[in-house]
């Protein structure tokens, strides 16, 4: 029996990425940070694509795709992405990634790159996906679409959090404005915007658990 395909969209730090995650181990699924491939597409043209202003120069990494090889690997039980053979899971994570990543992410030319590598991923089924439009375009035929949302005042506290654990300074201020940024971009943007499916399960998880987020989205999929 064909294991199913679900898709997770929502907001910065609701937790999608290490919620899908529990709940791909719980279910014999694959797992995939789609964020996690946007942002190692930023990472590569923080390092290779800037202008003399110190901003990303978009035609040099348009015409730089190619040489960009981004890959997850099983470390331990977790997934780890590479670029270029090289392990960015860290580097990924900076607040310079974070600031960019919206950006480099609303380009149809980085958008087109990676669809077709996420689609055939999810192909043969048994894929859990998450991000910001895999309910409306990577996967709309979905076996199972969430929306998660949270309070911006939540989001940056776990945010801020991360950050703190990961051992990247931070300003909790700062944080939120970066994540209301992300959000009017991420919103607004012409190309695939992050925006929920109309047969999406919305969640807010403003005051729940990671535990009963998983509970939650859990309860309203079929056994397998």
């Amino acid at each position: 029996m064909k294991k199913p395909v679900i898709a997770i969209d929502g907001y910065s730090s609701t937790g999608k990425s290490s919620i899908s995650k529990i709940i791909a181990d719980k279910l014999g699924l694959i797992h995939m940070d789609t964020g996690a491939l946007y942002r190692g597409v930023t990472w590569f043209a923080l390092q290779n694509c800037m202008n003399t202003e110190g901003v990303i120069d978009l035609k040099t990494l348009f015409s730089s795709l190619d040489q960009i090889h981004l890959e997850f690997k099983n470390n331990d039980g977790t997934l780890v992405l590479y670029l270029n053979n090289a392990d960015i899971s860290k580097e990924i994570r900076t607040n310079e990634v974070s600031d960019n990543v919206s950006l480099v992410a609303k380009q149809k030319e980085v958008r087109d790159y990676l669809l077709q590598s996420q689609r055939s991923i999810a192909e043969k089924g048994g894929v859990i996906m998450d991000g910001r439009d895999i309910g409306t375009v990577v996967l709309p035929d979905a076996d199972y679409k969430f929306f998660l949302t949270a309070s911006i005042d939540e989001r940056t506290n776990r945010r801020f959090l991360e950050l703190k654990g990961l051992g990247i300074e931070a300003d909790k201020e700062q944080v939120k404005q970066n994540l209301i940024e992300r959000d009017k971009i991420d919103s607004e943007r012409e190309i695939a915007p992050l925006k929920q499916a109309d047969d999406a399960t919305v969640i807010d998880n403003s005051a729940l658990t990671k535990e009963e987020t998983i509970e939650l989205i859990l309860s309203y999929i079929q056994k397998i």
